[in-house]
């Protein structure tokens, strides 16, 4: 009888069942509280267990849903915003064009062309939180690949590297960095230097990996781990006429994002301004980029309304992960369950606390694949652990990214690893082979980079 993975809305649901059941086998218990610089933190040794806590019952399953929605409601429609914008964007052929261009002018070199395309995909993936946008080059970058005596392979490689890459080593992405900071209690974008700078390290990792893979193909064909399956495209389609040419309004539109993203990351730093201030600044790039784009009141409206659809599922995740937690609040297990992650951390140092919270994370993935669902899962978990253990909560930060951003390069509950994969030809099974020593080598050098934070006091 073979396995079949649930839906991940079905397994949250399913895990929203065991959160109840544990409220009725763990007994409640809290830590006490205190303001640090306008956020509640638990104050460590202050645990105790409490008798006084409500039984939930079935009914409160159902009636925690609706609740857990009102609750997620600003990230619910900032999500809705950002999906309706970026596909105002996507409209335009800007990304198309930008990244065709690229590949058009570096497609004789192969080596440069992996490094420059894995670290645009990942400083796009970083910045702009894309992911799903990159499954239509696929077919194009398998088509230039082959003209280059590489593989399916090579060219699926470059993207997931870019993607997984990019959202492991976010700075601005609003799916993962803005909801984690959100729920850690912390200013929203800070400490984006360190995780900027951290990026091409991990670039590097990744472009060796597939440059090396790339080489052997070269060499000698059978190398391929493809080599036996019908590409999706031969070598004669293979024109650069598939994507459209760079033009000033594409040039207009990405200074018109960097410019939106430069005003938000300012507002937040020094006007106080959150999600709804973002929305609005990310709405106005879209109204910005329609009139550059010529695109038109209604088409506007209509691509809009498709990109925010995109996004439903990931609402919705975002929504049924919420109630998780807030099961585990209403019968007060949330921090006994804290305080039982605390006591073997603890005894081994802050530094392997941190490796471990990010292997942690790296194996939830695998159950709750989407990074926002995942954020409201684990950092209601991991930022009081933090301050138990004595680092900053930008390490816990930290983890979460490393944990969600590599793994979602992996796990075959990824839908658009799955995508990605399905518009290439590949088995998952090929695939495992050639990413899964790669995702070992990111997740070493993030166990690296985890340590220097925290030895460091990265806050």
């Amino acid at each position: 009888m073979n396995f079949k993975m649930p839906h991940t809305l079905a397994l949250l649901f399913f895990l929203m069942v065991g959160a109840l059941a544990l409220t009725w086998v763990v007994p409640s218990g809290a830590f006490d509280t205190e303001m640090v610089n306008g956020r509640e933190a638990v104050v460590p040794g202050t645990f105790e267990l409490g008798t006084d806590a409500d039984t939930l019952t079935p009914v409160d399953l159902f009636t925690a849903i609706p609740q857990a929605f009102a609750d997620s409601q600003n990230i619910i429609f900032f999500l809705f915003i950002i999906g309706g914008v970026l596909a105002v964007i996507r409209e335009t052929s800007t990304i198309d064009a930008l990244l065709g261009r690229l590949l058009d002018a570096l497609g004789g070199q192969p080596g440069l062309l992996i490094f420059i395309t894995i670290f645009v995909f990942a400083l796009t993936s970083s910045i702009m939180g894309a992911s799903a946008e990159y499954i239509p080059f696929v077919l194009i970058l398998a088509a230039l690949c082959r003209t280059m005596k590489m593989d399916t392979m090579t060219a699926v490689g470059i993207i997931v590297a870019g993607y997984g890459i990019g959202y492991g080593a976010a700075a601005f992405n609003q799916y993962t960095v803005v909801v984690a900071q959100g729920i850690a209690g912390l200013e929203t974008y800070s400490g984006w230097p360190v995780r900027m700078a951290l990026l091409l390290p991990f670039v590097g990792v990744g472009t060796h990996h597939v440059y090396h893979y790339a080489r052997q193909v070269q060499a000698n064909p059978a190398a391929s781990l493809v080599s036996d399956l019908a590409m999706p495209v031969e070598e004669e389609d293979t024109d650069t006429a598939s994507y459209p040419a760079l033009q000033w309004t594409h040039i207009a539109i990405m200074v018109s994002f960097l410019v939106a993203l430069g005003t938000a990351v300012w507002g937040i730093a020094t006007q106080g301004w959150y999600l709804t201030e973002l929305g609005a600044a990310f709405l106005i790039l879209g109204v910005v980029t329609a009139a550059i784009g010529r695109l038109g009141p209604s088409l506007m409206a209509k691509e809009f309304v498709v990109g925010a659809k995109e996004l439903t599922e990931t609402a919705l995740l975002v929504g049924i992960a919420r109630g998780i937690a807030l099961i585990m609040e209403e019968g007060e297990i949330l921090h006994t369950i804290v305080y039982a992650l605390s006591v073997p951390l603890d005894a081994v140092g802050p530094e392997v606390a941190g490796v471990g919270m990010m292997g942690m994370q790296a194996v939830i993935n695998l159950f709750v694949p989407s990074g926002s669902g995942q954020a409201f899962v684990t950092m209601p978990l991991l930022a009081p652990l933090s301050d138990l253990l004595g680092m900053s909560r930008q390490i816990a930060v930290q983890a979460f990214l490393y944990g969600d951003g590599f793994a979602n390069m992996i796990v075959p509950t990824n839908a658009v690893l799955m995508g990605i994969l399905g518009m290439a030809g590949i088995p998952y099974d090929r695939w495992f082979r050639f990413c899964m020593p790669l995702v070992l080598k990111l997740l070493a050098l993030a166990a690296v980079c985890m340590v220097g934070m925290v030895m460091l006091g990265f806050a």
